[in-house]
């Protein structure tokens, strides 16, 4: 045998395969709960109380719905229109900006809006 030259060989460990039925980490279950969840501005949620705007529960998912789907499309910053209401969102940060009612929209200018969603309640 050669001194100059040594072959070490061990076999590798396999690593072990997890069951595919496993439940997803604590963590992973977290942030999808974050995900989904909107956000109110504290200048939104002031408004919403001033403005006496009332938003189901019903409407808030299918805002959180809309709002994955134009971000999903590359719409940042959108307008929500609804019956009663118009809220200005980033769809990105998933957070509600400000609200107005559907009276106060009818003369008005969106700036930085590249996406409107109307959700018929």
């Amino acid at each position: 045998m050669d001194p100059r030259i040594q072959s070490l060989h061990r076999p590798l460990p396999i690593p072990k395969k997890e069951p595919l039925n496993q439940k997803p980490n604590v963590l992973f279950q977290q942030f999808l709960q974050e995900a989904k969840e909107i956000k109110v501005s504290k200048h939104a949620m002031e408004r919403i109380k001033d403005r006496e705007i009332e938003i189901s529960e019903q409407t808030w998912s299918k805002i959180g719905e809309k709002m994955t789907e134009a971000n999903k499309k590359g719409v940042d910053q959108s307008l929500v229109v609804l019956n009663e209401a118009t809220l200005v969102v980033s769809s990105k940060n998933r957070t509600v900006v400000t609200a107005m009612d559907r009276s106060e929209t009818q003369s008005q200018i969106f700036t930085n809006i590249n996406g409107t969603i109307f959700v018929n309640e």
